[in-house]
C-alpha cells in the first residue's frame, strides 16, 4: 500500500520575538526532523501555530521547505479553515506549488456545521484541487465531528481525498472508518501519539506526530515493529514513549513540544500569543520526561 509515511510530524514553526516566521530556524528543524525518524511533515498545522500566520508566510514557508526537503520525505500543507471558500481558494493556489504532495483539511471549527455542511465543505474544497486530501477530525478542537459515514461518502465521490488524522480519541470511530472503507486507497492516520498502536490494530497506516519531534526514529519503529508482527517489541516501545507522550499534552499543543524542542537544542523561536511559555509546574514536568527519556534510550 503507498502511503505518505508512517510517521509524518505536525512541525512547530519558528517565530521571531515580533510574531514574524524565521523561515531559516523552520528549514532547519523540518530537515533535522527528516533525518530522524520522520517520513514526512506536516507544514502549517496545528502545532505549527497556523491560525496566528499570515497566508503570505504559509506560502513562502512551503516554498521553503519544499525547496529544501522535498526529496526527502512527504510534505502535507495545512490550508483548512472554517470558511469554505476561503479553504477552497486558499487550496487552488498551494497546489499550484511543485512539491507538495497532499493537503490537510481541518473540519470546520467554531461555526459547528451539520454532516450535510461538512460534506458541502469538502466537497468544494475537492473540487478545487487534484491533489490528496487528509481530512482532519479533531473535535476537541473543533467543537463538532465528520461522521465515517460522511468521509465514506466524500471518497468515494472524490478519491483523492483519500486519508484522515482520526484524532477524536476513540478508537470505534477508526474501527468504522475501515470498516466502510476496507481498501488500500484510503488512509487511516492516528491523531493522537498516545493512540497510535491500537490505531494500526483497526487499520491505521501511521501517525501525524507531535511526540516524534523528540522521538521521531522510535515512533517509526514502533510502527515497523507492528508492520512485521513483532507485537512484543512494539509494545515495549509503546510503554517506553508513555511518559514523553504524556508530557507532549501536558498542557495545550504546541506549548510543551515547542518548549521541549528548545530544550534538545532545536532553534524553535518564540510563540505566537495566544500560546505563550509553559507555566513553572508544567516545565518541571517536560523537563522531568526529557531527561527520563534521554537516560532510557
Amino acid at each position: 500500500m503507498k502511503t505518505f509515511g508512517r510517521v509524518l510530524t505536525a512541525m512547530i514553526t519558528s517565530f521571531n520575538e515580533d510574531g514574524s516566521v524565521n523561515f531559516e530556524n523552520t528549514v532547519a528543524i523540518a530537515k533535522h526532523l527528516l533525518a530522524n525518524g520522520s517520513d514526512g511533515l506536516v507544514v502549517c498545522g496545528t502545532t505549527g501555530e497556523n491560525p496566528t500566520m499570515s497566508k503570505a508566510d504559509k506560502i513562502q514557508l512551503f516554498k521553503e521547505i519544499v525547496a529544501a526537503c522535498g526529496d526527502q520525505g512527504t510534505i502535507i500543507a495545512g490550508v483548512g479553515s472554517n470558511d469554505t471558500k476561503a479553504t477552497a481558494e486558499f487550496a487552488k493556489e498551494v497546489s499550484e506549488i511543485s512539491g507538495i504532495d497532499g493537503l490537510l483539511v481541518v473540519v470546520p471549527y467554531y461555526n459547528k456545521p451539520n454532516q450535510k455542511g461538512q460534506y458541502l465543505h469538502f466537497k468544494t474544497v475537492a473540487e478545487s484541487t487534484t491533489l490528496p486530501i487528509m481530512v482532519y477530525n479533531v473535535p476537541s478542537r473543533v467543537g463538532t465531528a465528520i461522521s465515517p459515514a460522511t468521509i465514506a461518502k466524500l471518497h468515494h465521490e472524490f478519491p483523492h481525498i483519500n486519508a484522515v488524522k482520526e484524532a477524536s480519541g476513540n478508537l470505534a470511530i477508526g474501527t468504522e472508518i475501515k470498516k466502510l472503507l476496507p481498501n488500500d486507497d484510503f488512509m487511516l492516520y492516528s491523531g493522537d501519539d498516545g493512540l497510535t498502536l491500537p490505531l494500526l490494530s483497526v487499520g491505521g497506516v501511521g501517525v501525524i506526530s507531535v511526540v516524534a519531534h523528540i522521538a521521531g526514529t522510535e515512533m517509526n519503529n514502533m510502527i515497523q515493529a507492528f508492520e512485521q508482527g513483532d507485537l512484543s517489541t512494539a509494545m515495549k516501545i509503546n510503554r517506553d514513549l508513555f511518559d514523553i507522550t504524556k508530557a507532549m499534552f501536558v498542557t495545550t499543543n504546541p506549548i510543551p513540544v515547542k518548549y521541549a524542542s528548545r530544550q534538545i537544542g532545536l532553534p524553535a523561536g518564540a510563540f505566537n500569543l495566544p500560546m505563550c511559555e509553559p507555566n513553572d509546574e508544567e516545565a518541571v514536568a517536560i523537563d522531568n520526561a526529557l531527561a527520563e527519556f534521554k537516560n532510557n534510550k
